[in-house]
């Protein structure tokens, strides 16, 4: 086992707080992607952009302006060289070949943001301390910003470690996790399916600073779509028979669609996290854009309660005699870790500093895209799990007050560490 020299513990908080900083929104990271690159390749990694093998027929929701996106990341001190070789997709994958016979170790981090405003008060930290979110509408508000500088930790580590290993390992920085986009668009590129082991580790997720589990199960299948309503704008007060009103059948919807019936096979969700419609006070409003999503315990689950949710929206959209197309933008599906592989992480933490509570398996009641990874992983025969990082929060994941214990990164690293040496290390 490997000790974190005091070093590689600043530069971690370092390049998590620039990361905070800037923030960056499903597959718009091109100054993250520029960043990790750089690093990655000074640690002697070989780094290949998802440019490079994503099927574009493969995404879902791209909704950016590539140009813009990149001429804010240069405008933010990106390398330019860099940006160029990215193209249009965020993301990429790094290997590290010791030249030596052994298992093919895959670790997952996802570098996106949430699609919110942050506090700005000087009760947040981030505020306080001057690396709170400079774009509007972008916060690192669910931890991702310190996974990245985990996993760009845990790569220098490794190059350091490259006489002490054996087979290969290979560092996925994935885009777009919030909303469920970038997983399944890298998986289906097939930049996992020569894993023996695929690890994937998530901060926070309620549990104190000091908690390790090794594995976890349970993730509800999500699906993210779109529903735009068009009807006939009119003059409210003069001819409002003439109109037809998109605002009222997305109200509508959006009531209704929370009435859905649960099931009696599990547990579904479904959530409206946007509405907007409408042009002013006395037009009858022609248009209504909502953001919706739906979830499930199991893939049939999924299936009931999105079903259920475009019969509510159809039947909205009829009822006010308006328009209405609906678009998927995001979708992932459930996983399950193996305890096999969740027993190494238990052993690696065992000899981590700083690990109070150890668990091999817990629950989870969220949704990520790592589980189309680990799907396509195990249905390969290989091993798959996705590791919880308690760390201590200043409010809940996706709350705009959001801040993790910056310790907690070290024990992540140390703990991935530890996992990299016990599955590659030489025998």
């Amino acid at each position: 086992m490997m000790a974190i020299p005091q070093k590689i513990k600043d530069e971690m908080s370092t390049r998590r707080r620039d990361f905070h900083k800037y923030p960056e929104s499903g597959w718009a990271e091109f100054r993250t992607t520029a960043v990790i690159a750089g690093i990655l390749t000074k640690a002697g990694w070989k780094v290949r952009f998802a440019k490079d093998f994503i099927d574009p027929d493969e995404v879902m929701g791209y909704t950016i302006d590539p140009k813009r996106e990149r001429a804010r990341a240069a405008a933010q001190g990106a390398d330019k060289k860099i940006l160029t070789k990215i193209g249009d997709y965020t993301g990429l994958t790094a290997l590290l070949d010791t030249g030596k016979k052994g298992p093919v170790t895959i670790f997952r981090f996802d570098i996106d943001c949430v699609d919110t405003d942050e506090a700005r008060d000087t009760e947040h930290l981030p505020a306080r301390e001057g690396f709170a979110s400079v774009n509007p509408g972008c916060m690192h508000a669910c931890g991702h910003d310190g996974h990245t500088a985990v996993g760009l930790a845990l790569a220098e580590m490794l190059s350091e470690a490259k006489d002490r290993l054996r087979g290969k390992i290979r560092l996925i920085f994935q885009p777009a996790e919030e909303g469920v986009r970038g997983g399944y668009a890298m998986s289906m590129a097939g930049v996992a399916d020569d894993a023996d082991y695929f690890i994937a580790m998530h901060l926070g997720l309620g549990k104190p600073t000091g908690s390790v589990f090794g594995g976890t199960g349970g993730f509800l299948c999500s699906t993210k779509f779109d529903a735009d309503f068009r009807g006939v704008g009119a003059h409210a007060g003069g001819e409002p028979e003439r109109g037809k009103n998109a605002l009222l059948a997305a109200a509508a919807a959006a009531v209704n669609m929370h009435a859905i019936a649960p099931h009696s096979g599990g547990a579904t969700r479904v959530n409206v996290g946007v509405l907007n419609a409408g042009e002013g006070r006395n037009v009858v409003p022609p248009n209504a854009h909502m953001k919706i999503e739906t979830r499930g315990e199991s893939d049939a689950l999924a299936s009931y309660v999105y079903a259920k949710a475009k019969e509510v929206i159809y039947g909205a959209a009829q009822m006010y005699d308006v328009d209405v197309s609906i678009s998927k933008q995001g979708e992932t599906i459930t996983a399950e870790s193996d305890r096999k592989l969740a027993a190494v992480i238990m052993k690696a933490a065992e000899n981590s500093e700083g690990v109070t509570q150890r668990e091999e398996y817990r629950a989870m009641a969220g949704s990520d895209d790592a589980c189309w990874f680990m799907r396509r992983v195990q249905e390969r025969r290989g091993l798959a799990t996705y590791v919880g990082i308690g760390a201590a929060t200043a409010a809940g994941h996706h709350n705009n007050r959001f801040d993790f214990d910056e310790t907690a990164m070290t024990i992540a690293l140390e703990v991935l560490l530890n996992s990299a040496l016990l599955l590659n290390g030489e025998k």
